[in-house]
């Protein structure tokens, strides 16, 4: 019953029901058949060889010789089967019909009464037409692996179920290439291990081995040295036998077999063989008195034309192996009367009962419970059936004429897709289908759960399996990046274009007025502030997300020292004789830009060691992307290094505040306070928005570094362009500047406007020469007048 269940879904989902006119079948092809409403095809060995097999030159009609009667019997269990099934009420209204056709032990011959059973092609002289629901609707058989496999490759092109009851090649079993194909027995990688357990139990580790070389012997041979090997048992010999008994030197190669055996070491023997070649090899052990100990495989472990060979007690002990079998009620009176049923033709039984063996040889020769595959294999057919055709206990109302593919439904519930998973209701058996949620998925029918996505891996509703999240940065053809490429690209255009400049107009007044070697250091801290930038597009990585914030802390830490100099430089130059002494020793420029940039190396190589940048990647619970940029740490080093720009920036601020009213001439506190309150502005606008705003923070630093530079070209060096190109040349002389300066001093008009110092004594003259800036000096010389403080009339 067992059987009976498993086989039965698989059954039911190839199984065909149909009706109709059976074809007008060769005599000489199909030599059973019985009408009916279903009809089943059966491929049977029922003659062992085919004449003239090797002298066959064209398409001619197979003379098959020698009545099996092992063949026999198990087409007539199927018979009785289907006339048992007839008899009874379990079809009620359906006769189940079949036709047997021979295959004589030959695979082409089995593919050629294949042919005749679904009439494949007009190759053959039948009557029928290929068909999408042909008139057999099953085929039970073949005997042998060999033929089985041959025929299988062309029934499972129509997809008509094809059940073989003897055929354990393990081959059969791969689903992809024999889909139609099924089987009431196991394959023989189970036999192989109980054939290799059963010698290790008896500390058997040198044996002989003597296959077939059809599919069954040589696909059984390879599981069984495969399990041997593991089990560390050798192999004294292999030994091959030609399949097929008519072959020109089977009796040769049966004596050379036999004299291998003989002159072995090896005491035990493993025969996978069919029963016939066993019994040609025994006779031949027999007759050179050779006895070993034998291990018989299926094929013939229950042969009763061998267990009552003349003196088969000489070749030795045997032992086998076979698959369980079962009772077949009512078979073994059916063989002692052989009566079949109104209308049936059985030219296979005509020619047994002409040998003239009495009613119960049969049930002598041959071990009928060998034919328990053939009633489990007529019976899986007949319970698809009704199932297939709704039975029941009076009528089968159900559509009889399907096609072989057709499944039958009989299920509480529709099977839930893929994508979809069951939620149960009252019973196991009945459910509903939901779809897999966001982050869940199903890749197989009727799972009880949606499977979670890895991780990194997302799906949407109702997906059948998870993909990669896409990862989301700065791409180079992105917006974003197109802006920010633009603008630093105008900024090193831009720092060009001031190079330039200060290479024509080199040691010129107006360039050592600007600071002279002083503005090319400034413009590498710039060109590096702009760098940093760049490295905000493109996937980022660990040395990415140092470098952009390094490059930006010291090329700008070095700007801004610069600025902080002429910022000095300014304040000093203009201070009272007395206190300009005392500031002079302080005044160093490369110490300053120097101390000012190492500061900052400092910071960040504490940074790096302590709390260094890394990647990171942001994803929601419920999105598709995942968001790669660098994370900053704990944010310590990354706010220390910004504080730290932003003190030098607010020296300079103090410094040129306080310097604001030397004369305008020299005056360039006013650009420095300019870009320095923009770069102030900036970055105090900047901290608050970066906190909150975490999937932007990037592009608001980036856009914070690009103002901030362009602050400084614009209030540094923009007014050297137009001094240097749109300035008359006696304008930019020594003796212009002076005039200026003293035009500016000695103007009456501000002297109203200035409130000096008390102490300051009328008439004196202080002079500036050469005032170093550390790294270029400019030669100035002007009075430096003291004026008296008067008191202001107030204004009403």
């Amino acid at each position: 019953m067992f059987l009976q269940d498993f086989y039965r879904p698989l059954i039911g989902f190839l199984i065909l029901a149909g009706s109709g006119s059976a074809c007008e079948y060769s005599q000489g092809i199909c030599g059973a058949w019985a009408d009916g409403d279903i009809r089943i095809g059966v491929l049977s060995s029922c003659h062992s060889k085919v004449q003239r097999l090797y002298v066959r030159e064209r398409p001619e009609k197979y003379n098959c010789t020698e009545l099996n009667l092992i063949s026999l019997v198990r087409t007539l269990a199927v018979v009785h089967t289907i006339e048992t099934i007839n008899n009874s009420s379990f079809l009620p209204g359906v006769r189940l019909g079949y036709y047997i056709c021979d295959t004589c032990s030959d695979a082409s011959k089995a593919i050629q009464s294949t042919e005749q059973l679904l009439a494949v092609n007009g190759t053959l002289s039948v009557q029928c037409e290929v068909l999408e629901r042909p008139n057999v609707k099953a085929i039970i058989g073949a005997r042998f692996s060999e033929d089985s496999l041959a025929v299988a490759r062309l029934l499972s092109l129509y997809m008509v179920p094809q059940i073989s009851t003897t055929s354990s090649a393990q081959t059969l079993s791969d689903r992809v290439r024999y889909p139609a194909f099924l089987r009431t027995i196991p394959s023989d990688v189970h036999q192989t291990k109980a054939l290799v357990n059963f010698m290790k139990h008896f500390h058997w580790d040198w044996v002989g081995v003597v296959y077939g070389d059809d599919d069954y012997g040589k696909n059984a041979l390879q599981s069984f040295l495969a399990d041997s090997e593991a089990a560390d048992i050798c192999h004294a010999f292999q030994e091959v036998l030609p399949h097929y008994l008519a072959h020109n030197e089977i009796d040769k190669r049966i004596q050379e077999v036999a004299e291998t055996i003989r002159l072995s070491e090896a005491k035990v023997v493993v025969l996978i063989l069919k029963e016939e070649l066993v019994s040609k090899l025994f006779k031949e052990m027999i007759r050179q008195n050779i006895s070993r100990t034998w291990i018989a495989s299926d094929a013939w472990s229950m042969s009763r034309n061998i267990s009552q060979m003349e003196g088969i007690n000489q070749v030795g002990d045997i032992f086998g192996f076979t698959f369980i079998t079962g009772p077949n009620p009512g078979f073994k009176e059916f063989l002692q009367q052989l009566t079949l049923s109104p209308g049936s033709v059985n030219l296979y039984l005509e020619e047994y009962k002409q040998l003239g063996k009495d009613n119960g040889f049969l049930t002598e020769a041959v071990d009928i419970s060998m034919t328990y595959g053939e009633r489990l294999a007529v019976w899986s057919i007949a319970r698809a059936l009704k199932h297939l055709l709704n039975c029941s206990e009076t009528d089968c109302p159900g559509e009889r004429d399907f096609p072989p593919w057709k499944v039958p439904v009989s299920m509480c519930s529709a099977i839930c897709p893929p994508g979809t998973a069951k939620k149960l209701l009252k019973t196991s058996c009945c459910h509903n289908c939901t779809q897999c949620l966001e982050g869940t998925y199903s890749n197989e029918t009727n799972l009880p759960n949606c499977l979670p996505c890895e991780d990194n891996t997302w799906s949407l509703k109702g997906w059948t399996s998870c993909k990669p999240k896409d990862e989301d940065y700065w791409k180079w053809d992105g917006s974003h990046a197109i802006v920010i490429l633009t603008f630093t690209a105008t900024g090193y255009l831009l720092l060009l274009f001031t190079l330039i400049i200060f290479l024509v107009f080199y040691g010129k007044p107006v360039m050592k007025q600007a600071g002279g070697t002083l503005c090319f250091v400034m413009m590498v801290g710039l060109a590096l502030s702009y760098t940093s930038v760049i490295l905000f597009i493109g996937k980022p990585n660990v040395h990415i997300c140092r470098g952009r914030q390094i490059l930006y802390a010291l090329g700008f830490s070095l700007t801004v020292s610069c600025i902080l100099v002429k910022a000095l430089r300014t304040f000093v130059s203009f201070l009272p004789p007395h206190r300009q002494r005392q500031a002079k020793r302080f005044y160093k420029p490369p110490v300053i830009i120097t101390c000012g940039t190492l500061i900052q190396v400092l910071i960040c190589i504490l940074w790096l060691i302590f709390d260094s940048p890394a990647v990171e990647g942001f994803q929601s619970d419920q999105s598709m992307i995942i968001t790669i940029q660098c994370n900053e740490g704990s944010g310590i080093g990354f706010g220390i290094m910004l504080c730290y720009i932003a003190l030098l920036a607010f020296v300079c601020f103090l410094m040129a505040f306080k310097g604001r009213k030397v004369p305008q001439a020299f005056n360039e506190t006013g650009h420095i306070i300019l870009s320095m309150l923009i770069n102030l502005f900036v970055w105090v606008c900047f901290t608050p928005v970066y906190l909150a705003k975490v999937n932007e923070r990037y592009s608001i630093q980036a856009a914070a570094i690009l103002v901030s530079c362009y602050g400084v070209i614009f209030c540094h060096f923009a007014p050297k362009w137009y001094m240097a190109l749109c300035k008359k040349k006696e304008q930019l002389t020594r003796e212009a500047y002076f005039s200026r300066a003293n035009i500016h001093i000695d103007s009456d008009d501000l002297i109203p406007e200035i409130t000096l110092e008390p102490g300051f004594i009328m008439g004196s003259q202080n002079t500036i020469n050469s005032v170093d800036t550390g790294l270029g000096s400019i030669n100035l010389e002007f009075p430096y007048r003291t004026l008296r403080k008067r008191t202001r009339s107030k204004s009403i």
